[in-house]
């Protein structure tokens, strides 16, 4: 079994990232924390001195729980007497539609609706274009996890690209670019872990940031801005990435209840803006795609 100092670098060191890549699969981030636990618990039980690579083997573990998790849920949903969680969303958002007003768009509602439009997806074709396209995982760990060969996983991300792009009401999904993408893991790593210098590192010096509940106050330069998200939304909160669209997006929710939106500016290796939607009724349709407003 890992040491004490092994299991706690492990932990660090890749804990945000596998909560980020299970809600992902899940849209559920109750569930997601839970997988992960899970994922960690059989990483302390497991012959440590035998793992390669502890990232790698944890995302086989998590990924394949989620595949487990995505199964059992909709042979649930598929029994005569449940209902469509599809429905249920889809009747949530007409009774809050968005705000013009408000900083946060139709654009990113349909960024969101990824959650809701994976559904469509069988649970391999979703893990498949989740580790893939999303996170740009190899085909050869994809494989692992599904437990078919190279190839079957390639055609299994073919087709789930396809049904997104088929999906009725929906616009194409394009996934943000590897680079932002890595920008968004820094981030989510160093709130996570608390770590005020990694944060500092991943912002332009000049980053500015701002928040809807302040408006109009704008706070300039990287140890200002870096302090203000330390803050509110370091170790208290788990942060999770929208993968979606120019410029990435981070939900952080406090006590697995959606708290805000972060918005990141990025160029380059550095974020340069930085604007958090936190009033509640601007997170009103966010929190209805994500099914956590009761209908």
């Amino acid at each position: 079994m890992p040491t004490d100092q092994q299991f706690n670098a492990a932990w660090t060191d890749h804990r945000p990232y596998l909560v980020d890549l299970a809600f992902r699969m899940l849209g559920d981030i109750g569930q997601a924390e839970d997988v992960v636990q899970e994922a960690f618990y059989r990483l302390s039980r497991s012959d440590f001195d035998s793992i390669e690579d502890a990232r790698g083997w944890l995302i086989v573990v998590t990924s394949r729980l989620c595949l487990d998790l995505i199964g059992s849920a909709r042979m649930r949903r598929e029994r005569p007497t449940g209902g469509s969680d599809l429905d249920v969303v889809g009747r949530t958002l007409v009774q809050h539609p968005v705000d013009p007003s408000d900083r946060v768009t139709l654009d990113d509602s349909v960024r969101l609706a990824l959650l809701i439009v994976l559904e469509r997806l069988t649970p391999a074709e979703r893990v498949a274009y989740v580790l893939h396209d999303i996170f740009q995982i190899p085909f050869e760990t994809v494989a692992e996890t599904v437990g078919r060969p190279t190839a079957t996983c390639r055609q299994l991300a073919r087709r789930a690209r396809l049904k997104l792009e088929q999906a009725e009401g929906t616009t194409r999904f394009e996934v943000t670019a590897t680079e932002h993408h890595a920008v968004m893991e820094r981030f989510i790593e160093a709130c996570a872990n608390g770590d005020f210098d990694a944060l500092v590192r991943v912002l332009d010096p000049d980053v500015t940031g701002g928040v809807d509940l302040r408006p109009g106050l704008v706070v300039h330069g990287a140890r200002n801005v870096a302090q203000n998200i330390i803050r509110f939304w370091g170790r208290r909160a788990t942060l999770v990435s929208l993968p979606m669209g120019s410029q990435p997006c981070i939900l952080a929710f406090v006590d697995r209840a959606l708290a805000a939106l972060i918005e990141l500016e990025v160029e380059g290796e550095w974020i340069r803006e930085i604007h958090v939607t936190a009033r509640p009724d601007s997170l009103l349709t966010l929190r209805a795609q994500l099914a956590l407003e009761p209908t």
